[in-house]
């Protein structure tokens, strides 16, 4: 296959002259879709660091300083009545807190030492009250446990998102490789028009002084003022057409510059061998597609464990020890502290939801079947295009030699037209079908090469699997 260069290269004029790799390489560089997929692949990668940061010990620090305040309160009296009483006092706190979440059981274990200050200055007292440590654990009970359903589901969103990064760098590949042949083949168009009216000019001239000496009919020399005509329109739209398609790819590319383009035509073909069976093995170990089937059954699952831990019985067993006090002065708070327990069991029955419960587990059931249909659907499907695309290629790299080979013949027969006319032992009849024929040949060349390319960074995207090097793409 055709290699990129170090870097592209300049002719005189300030023209560029680009290979079809160098243009696929800029595209990937400097492209708004390589931007956008650098964007795509930068925030699955911050939230996949958001989902490993649940499971880590957390610690936080969080406090009320000042709690200064300066108000009235209304005091309620023994006698039921109400007096207002001046508040003028500081309340500080501060508390740290510890808790690690336990992903087998979706319990947490936790841990919280506090201190608080409380002033009260219009009697000038102050008091402590603190806890030095306390350390518990939480535990939900038959219910749905969300740090092990995500432990299952989120390492597959973070490789289908770095598999879809991949994909996004062929897909680059795919389009950019359309625009170039857009632009070669409007060159490769006005290469052939300005060939043809360069030679139908040449070839008016012999013919205007054959007619003068009686050799030529008026017909045949209408006909060949005619082919000018066309030969000068064909050269008016191949300039069209150059303008367009170069505005397209540049803008595409990135590149940032008014340099004509001069692509250079991909004449090396790779004569590599494509097995059904190995790119449909690296399609389904690669492609984001494949992994989304796994994840897609996975999360069909988790809502059917999700509506079950929803319906029925729910409790949360909490256990708490630790030690706490008062006193006067700082230290005094962590003098000889008092101990203090907790064990608390909360729970919820519903007793009548009217089936809700049940609908919702049935729901879930019913989409994870349906889940199952559709990823064996997209299997076949997803299967079906790479087997499609694989026999195209192989198709269509034996139609390269042949239309090669017609390119040649055309542009020899065309060749050989122009001298027997010129010799007068050819009519101006089959000379107009040699011009055609020469310029759909060479057309038709630099379409196969279009197919035989497009099918080959189709079949790259589809697997993502370089055939060349034998090894997985990797950026």
């Amino acid at each position: 296959m055709l290699m990129a260069s170090a870097g592209f290269c300049k002719t005189p004029g300030d023209t560029i002259r680009l290979t079809l790799p160098e243009v696929i390489e800029l595209a990937r560089k400097n492209s708004i879709a390589a931007k956008q997929a650098i964007s795509e692949k930068e925030t699955k990668y911050w939230q996949w660091r958001t989902f490993k940061s649940n499971y880590q010990p957390q610690l936080s620090l969080s406090g009320n300083l000042p709690g200064y305040s300066k108000t009235s309160s209304p005091i309620m009296q023994p006698n039921g009545s109400i007096i207002f009483q001046q508040i003028h006092n500081d309340n500080s706190s501060l508390t740290m807190d510890f808790s690690q979440s336990i992903t087998a059981t979706g319990g947490t274990v936790y841990g919280t030492t506090e201190l608080q200050r409380f002033s009260d200055f219009d009697r000038n007292t102050v008091l402590y009250n603190g806890v030095p440590y306390a350390v518990g654990y939480s535990q939900p009970l038959f219910q749905y446990n969300s740090l092990k359903w995500d432990k299952k589901i989120e390492p597959l969103k973070y490789k289908e998102s770095t598999q879809a990064f991949i994909e996004a760098q062929e897909q680059i590949a795919v389009t950019v490789e359309g625009y170039f042949f857009d632009l070669l083949l409007a060159q490769v168009s006005l290469r052939v028009a300005e060939t043809n009216l360069t030679n139908t000019e040449r070839i008016l001239r012999i013919a205007n002084t054959r007619f003068e000496l009686g050799k030529t009919t008026k017909n045949e020399l209408l006909q060949l003022q005619l082919e000018l005509l066309n030969a000068r329109k064909s050269v008016g739209v191949a300039k069209r057409d150059i303008e367009i398609a170069t505005l397209t790819l540049r803008s595409y590319m990135g590149l940032d510059t008014d340099s004509q383009l001069a692509l250079i035509v991909p004449q090396t073909i790779s004569r590599m061998e494509v097995d059904a069976e190995k790119v449909l093995s690296e399609a389904f170990a690669n492609r984001s597609d494949a992994i989304a089937f796994v994840r897609k059954l996975a999360e069909a699952k988790r809502d059917v464990a999700k509506a079950k831990g929803q319906s029925g019985l729910t409790a949360t067993l909490t256990a708490n020890l630790g030690f706490s006090n008062s006193a006067r002065n700082i230290g005094g708070v962590y003098r000889s502290p008092q101990n203090q327990q907790l064990l608390q069991l909360q729970f919820a029955i519903p007793l009548l939801d009217w089936g809700r419960s049940k609908s919702r587990t049935k729901t879930a059931l019913a989409n994870e079947q349906f889940t199952e249909y559709a990823v064996e659907q997209d299997k076949q499907t997803f299967r079906q295009e790479i087997l499609t695309q694989v026999t195209l290629f192989n198709m269509l790299k034996e139609q390269i030699s042949l239309t090669a080979e017609a390119d040649s013949i055309a542009g020899e027969k065309y060749h050989i037209a122009r001298e027997r006319y010129v010799l007068g032992n050819l009519s101006i009849t089959d000379l107009s079908i040699a011009f055609q024929e020469n310029d759909r040949a060479k057309r038709d060349y630099v379409n196969a090469l279009r197919d035989f390319w497009g099918a080959y960074y189709q079949l790259r995207y589809l697997s993502l699997y370089d055939f060349e090097k034998k090894q997985k793409i990797t950026y």
